[in-house]
């Protein structure tokens, strides 16, 4: 299973959005990065065949996505925005989708009870959507997603807005997904695909900064990543010489975890100390990279 992007650009009216994406995506949990307004939700929507492709080339295990029949049958999709019917029980809207997406009745009797045990809501098959938890309403949309045992799951920013407990659930639930399967996650939070997934591409204002493996992007940021602790009165100064990660206050001082270019005087500090990237710390040195 693979799916192959060549030359693609996309436009809303005269505005292009994604300029020249070129990708090559494999079974496995994939990654795409990027801020809110990069472009990720467009090339999905690309993906799923609700925007026409009009510059470039896409396939999806050989097939061309100008047959959106076959590729709607080969694609799961969970978007952003995700509603079900709400005076529906979990098992009645899945069932009815179901329907929709024309499963004979053997069939649904069999498939929405496995799904509803492999999100992990068999227990609240009787629960009505609009009383679901949010986490809640994400893994039905991952089970509406799977109904047709698709190649290929397109998942869109599925964590925002979820407590710790529920980002991990859902997480380890896309990575079982991921085994045989080509799961596509897209989200602006880094920690959502560090643990699952082996490769990752990073959009930024429609153009591709960069696609290979995670271990690659950490890479990039060796010997970019530094921290230092430093008195409140100078955190002012410090923000305008490097571009700082995180920070964490502790009375008079702050802890503070930066980027450097190697460029600015902080780094002649004697507290300065090179530290190990993360895969947050990659994405956004990276950013910084672009940007500049």
């Amino acid at each position: 299973m693979e799916i192959q992007i060549q030359h693609l650009n996309q436009y809303y009216g005269k505005k292009q959005i994604l300029h020249d994406i070129n990708l090559t995506i494999t079974t496995g949990m994939y990654g795409l990065l990027g801020r809110n307004g990069a472009g990720k939700t467009t090339l999905l929507k690309t993906l799923v065949t609700l925007l026409p492709v009009k510059e470039g080339a896409v396939t999806i295990d050989g097939v061309s996505i100008h047959k959106q029949k076959e590729i709607r049958a080969k694609i799961g999709f969970l978007p952003q925005d995700f509603s079900m019917y709400g005076n529906m029980t979990a098992y009645e809207a899945l069932d009815y989708l179901g329907i929709l997406s024309e499963l004979d009745n053997k069939t649904r009797k069999i498939r929405v009870p496995q799904l509803l045990e492999q999100v992990n809501l068999s227990i609240h098959k009787r629960v009505k959507v609009k009383a679901m938890s949010g986490g809640m309403k994400r893994r039905l949309g991952i089970a509406q997603a799977l109904l047709n045992n698709p190649d290929v799951l397109v998942v869109d920013e599925p964590t925002a807005g979820l407590d710790p407990e529920e980002r991990l659930r859902f997480r380890n639930l896309l990575a079982e997904v991921s085994e045989n399967k080509i799961v596509l996650l897209s989200t602006h939070i880094a920690s959502d695909i560090e643990a699952t997934a082996e490769k990752v591409a990073v959009l930024d204002e429609g153009r591709i900064l960069f696609a290979d493996t995670i271990e690659a992007l950490i890479m990039r940021a060796n010997g970019k990543i530094f921290s230092v602790q430093i008195p409140r009165t100078e955190l002012d100064e410090l923000k305008k010489q490097v571009q700082i990660i995180s920070l964490q206050q502790d009375s008079s001082l702050v802890d503070v975890r930066f980027i450097s270019h190697g460029d600015s005087t902080i780094m002649q500090h004697p507290l300065v100390k090179e530290e190990v990237p993360s895969l947050e710390d990659a994405y956004l040195y990276l950013l910084s990279e672009g940007i500049k």
